[in-house]
């Protein structure tokens, strides 16, 4: 697969943004003059980027029209039950990471529970990052690839959405670093995985909340 070119990939990266800040949301039409726009860009950097948003799952085609992708219950289970399979068993190989390098990540996770999420997209970076780390001694790219793109999936539903999983996430993440250091696969296999199922449980939390309110407001 080739590198997206320069402005297609701003385009795509100030879309993701969007969509966490908010800007974005599930339904909201992706049009491409409007975004060029916004950005100072013609419209086929943004076709590009969108293009790619489709492949991902996080838009999808509505007759004439592209959307912000509606996520429901089924498929965050669906999500959430692939990375289950893959990223724990990958995750015991982070025994074998230099010291240095789970130093680092402790360090940027400790930086993300000092900061305000809310300032920036350092949130969806530092859990990206902490993620791909993990997995990176299994040494599988089609793994890697596919735990990344599941990720994409649901990143959406971050500090902004299931702000109760924000600073107890962080402190999950510490906690299997901690299992890393000591050398012990189990551990690491076993805290990720109840990392995983948290992290589900409190995003079909908040689409079960959605959906009540949605039908309490048709109903009033």
């Amino acid at each position: 697969m080739s590198a997206p070119r320069p402005l297609a990939h701003e385009a795509y990266q100030r879309i993701i943004s969007m969509i966490f800040e908010g800007a974005l949301k599930s339904g909201d039409l992706l049009q491409e003059a409007a975004l060029g726009e916004v950005f100072g860009m013609s419209r086929t950097p943004v076709r590009e980027a969108i293009k790619r948003l489709e492949s991902e799952g996080l838009a999808v085609v509505e007759g004439r029209f592209t959307c912000v992708r509606s996520v429901t219950a089924a498929d965050v289970e669906e999500v959430f039950f692939l990375r289950l399979e893959l990223e724990p068993l990958a995750a015991r190989s982070a025994v074998r990471l230099p010291p240095a390098q789970v130093d680092a990540m402790e360090e940027r996770v400790r930086l993300l529970m000092a900061s305000d999420p809310a300032v920036n997209d350092l949130q969806r970076q530092t859990d990206y990052e902490f993620h791909h780390l993990l997995g990176r001694e299994f040494g599988n790219q089609a793994v890697a690839q596919t735990v990344a793109a599941l990720h994409r999936r649901t990143c959406i539903f971050d500090h902004s959405q299931v702000p109760e999983r924000f600073l107890r996430g962080c402190e999950e993440h510490l906690e299997i670093l901690d299992a890393v250091r000591s050398g012990n696969a189990d551990a690491v296999e076993a805290g990720l995985r109840a990392h995983l199922e948290h992290a589900r449980d409190a995003v079909l939390l908040r689409l079960r909340r959605a959906r009540a309110a949605t039908a309490s407001a048709s109903a009033s």
